[in-house]
């Protein structure tokens, strides 16, 4: 038997309301595994962002696994229950930190779009190389599962034990290797349109000693790409006199976003920088993608000239500045009055 003086970095917590109607809070809290029994122990909720404490029970010579959670209370959708990290600790067992990271750092679990790369690092340290170490001193094992949410799906409540093994790999070496994935492998047929995660895993290997046990793991959540429709105005049509009331449908913005509508004078150009109509902004700061609707009457002000306009949908994110959708019409409102003039001598 011997004591651990365990040290666990936690995240940030994700703050803030997903909508006006919304409150969100979370709470970390750390659970330890004693292997093999399975003994399990909870420690404080009130776990500081960043710290340390030393474990309540002592290591067995099976080792313990340490998981760090995280609790989301919404009162919209209630209580939902995240991990975020997780370690094994063992007599001879190797260290392995999984760490995933992506374009967009304002969350607690990472995320991307579907249309963006991402990163996994994978650190070891501790492996042996002798002919007479155990071999569960010599190699991990590095899994990727992939899991979707399905149509609409966040995530909440899903059985992650149904999530698809897409890979698995040994680590032999000490040291740190870097990964990059283009693009992401949760199935679907609308490769814009998924939802879902990707979560890679380092496991030590059983023995008679102890379990085969998770080492590290991280998941990263994959939210569709954006999309947009506007209507109540027709491409090139002409408004001789009000500018008509116009409806936005604003479809999967993504979780950290600023969305709004802008027109310009002249022909649609890609990244041109025009008026906001009043109205029309719409900030997402929250932990799933939202789909609106707008509707956008008397702004007639924004036109300062008579001629060609354009309507455009933009939406900003961590990745970028993307254009949704547009129309390109004509103003006149000019009053044009025909007469004759004669004279009586």
């Amino acid at each position: 038997m011997k004591s651990l003086f365990h040290c666990i970095v936690a995240a940030s917590l994700m703050q803030g309301a997903g909508s006006a109607a919304e409150t969100i809070s979370f709470t970390n809290y750390i659970r330890q595994y004693q292997m093999p029994s399975t003994v399990t122990w909870d420690a404080s909720t009130t776990i500081q962002t960043s710290g340390s404490q030393l474990s309540e029970l002592a290591i067995n010579p099976g080792g313990a696994r340490f998981e760090m959670w995280t609790m989301k209370s919404s009162s919209v959708s209630g209580l939902s229950e995240y991990l975020l990290d997780s370690q094994y600790v063992g007599t001879y067992v190797p260290v392995a930190t999984v760490v995933v990271r992506s374009e967009d750092g304002s969350s607690t679990i990472p995320r991307t779009r579907a249309d963006r790369p991402f990163y996994v690092d994978i650190t070891v340290d501790g492996l042996l190389s002798g002919e007479d170490d155990p071999e569960p001193s010599k190699s991990v094992k590095f899994l990727r599962h992939v899991q979707s949410y399905g149509v609409g799906g966040t995530g909440v409540g899903i059985d992650r034990t149904q999530a698809t093994l897409l890979t698995q790999t040994s680590i032999t070496t000490n040291g740190t290797q870097n990964l990059t994935f283009q693009l992401n492998s949760v199935p679907g047929a609308d490769r814009s349109k998924i939802r879902g995660e990707e979560r890679f895993s380092a496991f030590s290997l059983k023995d008679y000693q102890a379990p085969e046990s998770q080492l590290s793991s991280q998941f990263i959540q994959i939210w569709p790409v954006a999309d947009g429709t506007i209507s109540g105005i027709s491409s090139n049509q002409l408004i001789r006199f009000a500018i008509p009331t116009v409806t936005l449908t604003l479809n999967d913005l993504y979780p950290n976003s600023t969305t709004y509508a802008q027109v310009y004078p002249g022909n649609q150009q890609l990244g041109k920088a025009g008026k906001v109509i009043p109205g029309s902004g719409l900030v997402i700061n929250d932990s799933v993608p939202h789909s609106r609707t707008l509707t956008l009457s008397d702004y007639d002000k924004v036109f300062d000239s008579e001629g060609r306009w354009t309507m455009e949908i933009v939406t900003v994110t961590p990745f970028g500045t993307d254009r949704l959708a547009y129309v390109s019409f004509d103003v006149d409102r000019t009053i044009k009055m025909n007469s004759i003039l004669t004279t009586i001598d």
